[in-house]
């Protein structure tokens, strides 16, 4: 588990190494040779010098150690968010870069975050509860139809729906009333972009971005997500998809967001318009992307030219 780690300056010889040692070793005030340029690894696919797995608990004083003993940290895609301030605040050099993912949380975090970096993105209203929502729109008062509903939390589409009329909305309404009481709450209402049934999805990892169509054939479809039967074009459009991702090159220099799938839809209409980003998934699919086992050799990639980048 600490490969590399073999000799403990304080004993003076060496030690089969354990978590144990690291711990007593850090705490009593001895000396770890070759601590500068060791990378630990939380990511249970990425081997280090030092590899530590905190599933289903928060860290502790042995990940403590390790990371503030570390020159670089490499963590899980599913980070929980202790596990993260640990490691941005006791130590220098930290992938993936979350920051924005746990400064600006849910759909709502990405709306605020979109408008404090001027990222074009199709307009929305931000209602913290349903009292916020009526206090807006009072006596029966509603938006313009059709209107995209996207509760705060969720992914793959499944907490988002295009509505048609009032009686849709009212519905929904008294589904959010529902999830309140329950302690979720906030929601979206969002211009419905006419993007002939497709979306582009870009997914960047470290410094490489890869992008692909995913959409449906049927016009009576909403969904544009692969889980819910899309279809991925790698090819269609190249034009429309250098500017997505140049859009999302820009976005991402500003956040600092290096792995994360991001969406960006175009309206159908008028191709002249720019490209709207929509929505960053932290965690994304991978079909796009050949699978797994390919999206897994090239994340290996990544991190290893993000070390050498920042001299670990």
């Amino acid at each position: 588990m600490l490969n590399g780690w073999l000799r403990l300056a304080a004993a003076g010889t060496p030690l089969r190494p354990t978590a144990a040692h690291v711990v007593s070793v850090y705490y009593e005030g001895a000396v770890i040779k070759r601590i500068e340029g060791t990378v630990v690894s939380f990511h249970p696919l990425f081997t280090a010098d030092f590899n530590l797995i905190c599933a289903g608990r928060d860290p502790g004083h042995i990940e403590l150690a390790a990371i503030r003993n570390a020159g670089a940290v490499i963590l899980p895609q599913g980070c929980p968010q202790p596990l993260y301030q640990m490691a941005r605040e006791n130590c220098r050099h930290v992938f993936p870069n979350y920051d924005a993912r746990f400064r600006y949380p849910g759909k709502i975090g990405q709306i605020r975050l979109f408008r404090e970096t001027d990222t074009p993105h199709p307009e929305t209203e931000i209602f913290r509860n349903t009292s916020d929502f009526r206090t807006r729109y009072p006596d029966d008062g509603y938006p313009a139809f059709p209107v995209v509903f996207k509760f705060d939390w969720g992914g793959e589409g499944d907490t988002v729906f295009l509505l048609q009329t009032p009686a849709d909305l009212k519905d929904l309404l008294q589904h959010a009333e529902s999830c309140e009481s329950s302690g979720q709450r906030g929601f979206l209402l969002q211009q419905y972009i006419l993007s002939g049934n497709r979306s582009l999805r870009v997914a960047v990892i470290g410094e490489r971005s890869i992008s692909y169509w995913r959409g449906h054939a049927e016009e009576d479809r909403f969904h544009a997500s692969v889980s819910k039967g899309a279809k991925v074009d790698l090819t269609s459009d190249p034009v429309l998809k250098q500017k997505a991702e140049d859009l999302v090159a820009g976005f991402c220099r500003r956040t600092q967001i290096n792995l994360a799938g991001l969406d960006v839809i175009f309206a159908a209409q008028d191709s002249r318009r720019p490209p709207l980003l929509l929505e960053i998934n932290y965690f994304f699919g991978r079909v796009g992307l050949g699978g797994s086992e390919a999206y897994y050799r090239i994340l290996r990639k990544e991190i290893r030219r993000w070390l050498k980048r920042v001299g670990v």
